[in-house]
């Protein structure tokens, strides 16, 4: 009985120690801040992860997912992005081109916070999504994980975080178009596990 009562204690401070957010209301406009992971690069239009979690949410999704951007070009897209459709919501998804050109992980971790930062001073709630860290061993062995730098960020800025999405569809060959890009398949399975940590946040009902 004592056991049993310690695993519940244990599960009620697991459970309230999710922050929830307010709902993002169907119809909404959200706005996908990213590179060629959520522009669908590796699958066929209309696959992309951004478009099937809009068809699952209700959500007015726009993808801003451009091939080849790092964090530094969503920085300087940004201002335009939220001027333009004002979104309840923004996802962050950049860094893995930062990763793969080896830049700084200073000048990285500099721009997302300054990305965060602006959604916040204008009232935009924000969302980071992690990205694999860069390991041609990691990813042979299919045993990707997050880059460190998002969980820090995440702590220093008071930011939600979607975790681990990326890095365990890229560590399954059977989920992949190549070696940084999912296949159809590894979309729909990006954007049913996105479905769910932002349901787990209260953002998705």
């Amino acid at each position: 009985m004592k056991n049993f009562i310690y695993l519940l204690l244990i599960f009620i401070l697991v459970s309230c120690s999710i922050e929830k957010y307010p709902a993002i209301p169907k119809g909404a406009t959200v706005v996908i801040l990213g590179d060629s992971l959520s522009y669908g690069t590796g699958a066929s239009e209309g696959e992309d992860y951004p478009n099937l979690l809009a068809k699952t949410t209700g959500w007015q999704i726009i993808n801003a997912g451009i091939p080849g951007n790092t964090s530094a070009d969503g920085l300087e897209r940004l201002p335009r992005l939220l001027t333009a459709h004002r979104p309840k919501l923004l996802v962050v998804a950049l860094g893995g081109n930062d990763f793969l050109q080896r830049l700084p992980s200073s000048e990285t971790t500099a721009n997302l916070k300054a990305i965060l930062e602006q959604a916040k001073t204008q009232g935009i709630t924000a969302v980071l999504v992690a990205v694999p860290e860069l390991s041609p061993l990691k990813a042979a062995v299919g045993s990707l994980s997050d880059h460190p730098l998002y969980k820090k960020i995440a702590e220093e800025t008071a930011t939600p975080l979607v975790k681990n999405v990326f890095s365990e569809v890229l560590s399954d060959n059977s989920l992949k178009a190549d070696q940084v890009h999912p296949n159809a398949s590894g979309y729909g399975v990006v954007s049913g596990q996105m479905f769910e940590a932002l349901k787990k946040l209260g953002f998705a009902g």
